[in-house]
């Protein structure tokens, strides 16, 4: 059996990345779909215990289970629902030592403008630094408004 992590932060990207996957799964596959929550501002973290902190990752996985399972409904194999609590290399590292090293891992996070999201794995080449991306896209948007005013 075929065993694929995914890794998702988003519904709506995620499904658009794994509807050619599962449209043409044919044997049973285990997915394991590991929630990427995403991180509490310094701002509300500060005010913010660990225990609500834990509370409000454990509802968000569950909303994020409730959106995803009907993806996942015609689907033959096993689906195994998690969040992740530490680093996500760490994360896959566990996974595959539990699972076995054939482990397939799927990066279905949003890409951020302006961020550069960590890495799923060591093996994961790092991704280019975005750091211009954001003033690139402002600069091109301030020129296009300026040259439609005139």
């Amino acid at each position: 059996m075929e065993q694929i992590a995914v890794f998702v932060d988003d519904v709506e990207h995620a499904r658009r990345i794994l509807a050619p996957m599962l449209a043409e799964a044919g044997a049973p596959t285990r997915w394991i779909v590991v929630g990427c929550a995403p991180k509490l501002t310094h701002r509300i973290g500060k005010w913010v215990s660990h225990r609500s902190r834990e509370n409000w990752r454990e509802q968000w996985g569950r909303t994020l289970r409730e959106r995803l399972e009907p993806a996942f409904a015609s689907v033959p194999g096993e689906r195994e629902w998690m969040v992740a609590r530490a680093p996500l290399p760490e994360v896959s590292e566990r996974l595959r030592r539990r699972l076995g090293a054939d482990l397939r891992l799927l990066d279905a996070r949003r890409p951020k403008l302006g961020a550069t999201l960590a890495p799923v794995s060591d093996e994961q080449p790092p991704q280019q630094d975005s750091r211009w991306t954001t003033g690139l896209a402002v600069a091109s948007g301030m020129a296009t408004v300026l040259a439609l005013s005139d």
